[in-house]
């Protein structure tokens, strides 16, 4: 490969060359370095090296820009690194040394007559370039050169460029892919400097997006294309990004429409998308459908005139020879090859040169009509003021950021269509704000008008988490996330996100919906009347404890227990305070109080009615049989000492179970999802040993009742007791039943039911048959009443 490295000077250096359109007497030096030899001669880049020429010319004859001072050029034909690297160091050498900037050198008049050079086009040879200028600080302001690697200024302290870096390329192609939902995607890079940094970049920027590399390839002389266009196939892979150079861009389409390779969206980088060969080869077409990333084409005023007027460049092989072993041989060249070639850097090119004569016109200190020509100009006060550039050209702000890259310019979005041309669609823009458009309705797919797709596996439907098969995360299957859960489209396609407590999803949601919190207050029409019964049952014990005290001393009263009575009543109407606790929100005290008083309390009347039934059973059954029994459980009190003692007991079991884990409110979320049910937590080992004691004191009593079902028909002690068990069972069958099937808010309006119930079964059933015999039956309220039913029953069993 040859190269050609143009260097212009603008100098009182003596030129003995013969006078070309390689060299121009000026006064002061630029270096201007291009790609003109390659094996077969390249117009585009031919055309570049005519706009700086153009560029030159023009700030000649400007009368604003550097006036009185005059711009001149030499041509150096790099044909080889070996042959030509002497005569680049000759550039930067003063009397045949060179004498690099550094401490002990700060002699400026001994540097370099070059104050700073325009090139070169690419990364890898600016690489090679570069070094050689920063010693003395030689700015570099070149026209191609994208690699991100030039940002460091560590590196390159006096590196600038007029096209923005790889990065905001790769900016540019990453959201053309994700504008079009692309996932899975080849990368094929160039083996050089430019190729490999593009692919670096677009692995760093595609780490945070759903965009897989499904394919990466080193294109080079070396590569087997059938294989590799196969390995792509295999993969189905739609989408081929091509990040190179011209000419190998140009060998693997090439080499796609010789392979027959179909149905494919190539993206190009900004080095061939505006290829003037590819797009009317034929069989492009049968690839399918081409993209690209662009320069502007900015029209530059009076190019064309110059390009027609000019002469000089049919005979540029006369200069040539001095510098390598080649010819520049144009002489088959048109002014039309020249003008209607790829405009690609073009503008880069024309604004590198204003960059420079900008900077050298602000050091000379430029006024109206002159500079001043007593200051002497050195390499670091024009990269100075290059840093510094604030000018306007072509309607373009020409500035450059603190790593020497453009604050200006934007990037073409194009597509080739059916008739060969190429065709803008879209633009991006950096500054001064980023701005993306794309013209969808322009591009004409190879799917007849339908977005072609590139995925791995299918986008999962909404409500549906991605669960990664291998190392692509673009590889996936689909789950759907549970109740409770949701995915966040937004945020991370992978994971089931779980819901706040105070709120709900169903299956398969993509967000969470505010659960509705519901509890029975006190104004509910059904808290109202279960308060209003609990009121009425308190009224009715005392008026029943009133109406007993009246007729203490009567047969009724004592066949019902006597002070025992008392007692019951005064406990039933303690249970029923925890009635009024199950309604309006629960806090840990209500909890406790819908719970402690009616075990506690109840327990103590559930042992009454374990004595009154034995007691019964005794009188009719046993005094008669086992008359020291009977003596014995008189003589002691037995009663009393049972209930004392199931007092003291369940008392223990209550503050034990509450010490170890007392009832608090809880949230019921189980059974409806988008409810939360207030509700109180009761421990099942805080509360196992009162309710046991309370079950079995129930059963205890059932029994010893059941006993006495053959006693005297109107003496029906035992049989109350025994039906007013029954309704006790059958309430709490029911509650059990309705709390394993429903657990909404009315369940504590059951709850609280199901206590009163408890409670109104043994005043109804037992009290107030004994209260009707007071108050409308007196005559079977009297002494020779009782015993004569007792006499009775006891002729009848010694029978």
């Amino acid at each position: 490969v040859l190269h050609c490295y143009v260097l212009y000077t603008l100098t009182h250096t003596q030129i003995n060359v013969q006078a070309s359109e390689f060299q121009l007497e000026g006064d002061y030096l630029v270096g201007g370095l291009f790609d003109i030899h390659h094996v077969m001669f390249p117009k585009i880049y031919y055309r570049r090296f005519q706009v700086m020429r153009f560029s030159v010319e023009e700030i000649n004859n400007s009368t604003e820009l550097l006036p009185n001072v005059s711009l001149g050029y030499e041509i150096f034909d790099h044909c080889s690194d070996i042959q030509n690297f002497p005569a680049t160091l000759n550039l930067i050498s003063v009397n045949g040394s060179i004498q690099p900037w550094s401490e002990p050198h700060k002699n400026l008049s001994r540097v370099s007559k070059v104050i700073a050079v325009v090139g070169p086009f690419s990364s890898t040879e600016t690489l090679t370039v570069a070094p050689l200028f920063m010693m003395n600080l030689i700015p570099i302001v070149s026209y191609g050169a994208a690699s991100s690697a030039f940002s460091e200024k560590s590196k390159f302290p006096s590196f600038l460029r007029t096209v923005h870096s790889n990065k905001n390329i790769i900016e540019v192609i990453v959201n053309i892919i994700l504008h079009f939902n692309w996932r899975w995607v080849a990368f094929l890079n160039s083996d050089d400097e430019f190729g490999i940094d593009g692919l670096e970049l677009f692995i760093k920027r595609t780490e945070n997006t759903d965009i897989c590399m499904a394919y990466i390839k080193l294109l080079n002389d070396n590569v087997n294309y059938t294989r590799m266009f196969k390995q792509i196939e295999a993969q189905k892979i739609n989408i081929i990004i091509v990040f190179a150079p011209k000419r190998t861009a140009e060998a693997l389409i090439e080499s796609a429409i010789r392979l027959n390779v179909t149905n494919k969206v190539w993206v190009a980088g900004d080095t061939w998308s505006l290829n003037e060969k590819l797009p009317k080869e034929k069989g492009i077409r049968n690839i399918g459908t081409v993209l690209g990333v662009s320069q502007p084409v900015v029209a530059i005023p009076g190019f064309n005139d110059f390009i027609y007027s000019s002469k000089s460049w049919n005979d540029c092989e006369n200069a040539g020879q001095k510098f390598c072993n080649e010819f520049c041989n144009s002489s088959s060249l048109s002014a039309e090859d020249i003008v209607f070639i790829d405009p690609s850097f073009s503008f880069p090119v024309y604004s590198a040169v204003h960059s420079v004569a900008n900077a050298l016109h602000n050091v000379l200190q430029c006024g109206v009509g002159k500079c001043n020509s007593n200051i002497t100009v050195y390499p670091h006060m024009v990269l100075a003021e290059l840093k510094k550039s604030n000018f306007t050209l072509l309607n373009q702000s020409i500035q450059f950021d603190e790593n020497g890259n453009p604050k200006f310019g934007r990037y073409s979005i194009v597509f080739w269509n059916h008739s060969g041309a190429i065709e803008e669609i879209g633009f991006y823009t950096f500054f001064p704000s980023i701005n993306y458009v794309i013209d969808n309705n322009k591009i004409q797919w190879y799917t007849d008008g339908k977005v072609p797709s590139s995925q791995c596996s299918r986008e999962c439907p909404k409500g549906y988490a991605k669960r990664q098969n291998g190392i692509h995360k673009c590889c996936f299957a689909c789950e759907i996330c549970p109740n409770g859960t949701f995915v966040n489209s937004t945020d991370d396609h992978y994971k089931c996100v779980n819901c706040k407590d105070t709120e709900w999803s169903a299956e398969g949601s993509t967000s969470c919906s505010l659960r509705v919190v519901e509890y029975i207050p006190f104004t509910d029409i059904g808290a109202i009347l279960i308060m209003c019964g609990a009121w009425s049952f308190i009224g009715l014990t005392i008026a029943t404890s009133v109406l007993l005290a009246i007729n203490y001393n009567t047969p009724v009263v004592r066949s019902a227990g006597g002070p025992m009575c008392f007692l019951i009543l005064s406990c039933l109407t303690l249970s029923s305070l925890s009635v009024f606790f199950y309604f309006d929100k629960p806090t840990e005290c209500f909890c406790i109080l819908r719970s402690l008083p009616f075990i506690l309390f109840y327990s103590v009347c559930l042992a009454c009615f374990v004595v009154r039934s034995f007691q019964i059973v005794c009188i009719f059954k046993m005094a008669a049989k086992f008359p020291m029994l009977y003596s014995w459980w008189m003589k002691y009190h037995g009663q009393w000492l049972l209930i004392t003692g199931t007092f003291v007991t369940q008392a223990l079991l209550l503050l034990i179970g509450y010490s170890c884990g007392p009832p608090k409110p809880y949230n019921e979320t189980l059974w409806y999802p988008e409810k939360i049910i207030l509700s109180c937590e009761i421990g099942l080992k805080a509360n196992s040993g009162p309710v046991i004691l309370l079950l079995f004191l129930a059963c205890l009593c059932f029994i010893f009742s059941y006993m006495g079902k053959n006693l005297p028909k109107n003496y029906n002690e035992a049989e109350a007791i025994t039906f007013c068990l029954f309704l006790l069972i059958l309430t709490w069958i029911i509650f059990a039943t309705v709390y394993m099937l429903y657990r909404g808010k009315h369940i504590q309006t059951v709850n609280a039911l199901a206590v009163l119930s408890s409670l109104y079964s043994f005043l109804l059933w037992y009290f107030l048959p004994k209260c009707y015999i007071i108050i409308f039956q007196s005559q079977k309220n009297t002494q020779q009443y009782f015993q004569g039913l007792i006499q009775n029953y006891t002729k009848t069993i010694s029978q």
